[in-house]
């Protein structure tokens, strides 16, 4: 597949048909993904390819804390789980609140899931004493994640990048057997997408690119 094409088509799969991802095709994934760039060239990336059931199940109950608190701000108004407020609904709104499937199937009905972590001894966090939200580090594992969706994409296979049961990393850890100088990056349920959807609403450059200043005039 043309760079160009798998970039501009390449969605956040999350519906995914029964066929299966042989260990072949997805070696063959990660054997491209690998070539992503990382702080340092220190490549401290870690992937667990689970297809396990019971793990998978235990994997989308961990989905479900953030899903609650992801749906009930959505619904009061918020954008969810955003660091500059705190959340409107109470905690006792957000414990009542149901999570919609879509937080929980595609761990469940993918043909594999990769779990990715990432080593915090080997990365190069050089914001780590401005006072707000990290995010630096992610330079050292997120480029693999893409790398590995677009590469799915050319296998005629997709997957999306979850970040829900972050908030549970402790318990992710402990269940997968993960030392705990890892931290957990995402979750990445992989398969056959039922739809092929390749018509994907994105900004024009114009509308968040601009010349020498953020108030510059678009490029």
């Amino acid at each position: 597949m043309d760079l160009y094409d798998a970039m501009r088509t390449t969605p956040a799969v999350r519906e995914f048909t029964d066929d299966p991802l042989p260990d072949e095709v997805l070696h063959r994934i990660l054997d491209h993904a690998r070539f992503a760039p990382s702080g340092g060239n220190r490549q401290g990336t870690r992937i667990v390819v689970v297809r396990d059931a019971a793990t998978r199940a235990r994997l989308a109950e961990l989905n479900e804390p953030a899903g609650r608190r992801y749906v009930a701000q959505i619904g009061a108004g918020q954008s969810p789980w955003n660091p500059l407020e705190p959340p409107l609904p109470t905690p006792e709104e957000i414990a009542a609140t149901p999570v919609p499937e879509s937080f929980t199937r595609p761990v469940l009905t993918a043909a594999a899931v990769l779990v990715v972590l990432v080593d915090l001894d080997l990365v190069a966090a050089t914001d780590q004493h401005l006072d707000r939200v990290g995010l630096v580090s992610g330079a050292s594992v997120y480029p693999l994640v893409w790398n590995v969706l677009l590469a799915a994409r050319a296998e005629g296979f997709g997957g999306t990048i979850t970040t829900m049961a972050v908030a549970e990393e402790p318990a992710v850890l402990e269940l997968l057997g993960v030392p705990g100088h890892y931290a957990l990056a995402a979750v990445v349920p992989l398969g056959r997408p039922v739809r092929e959807l390749t018509r994907l609403s994105r900004l024009e450059v114009g509308e968040f690119v601009t010349r020498e200043r953020f108030d510059g005039e678009p490029f």
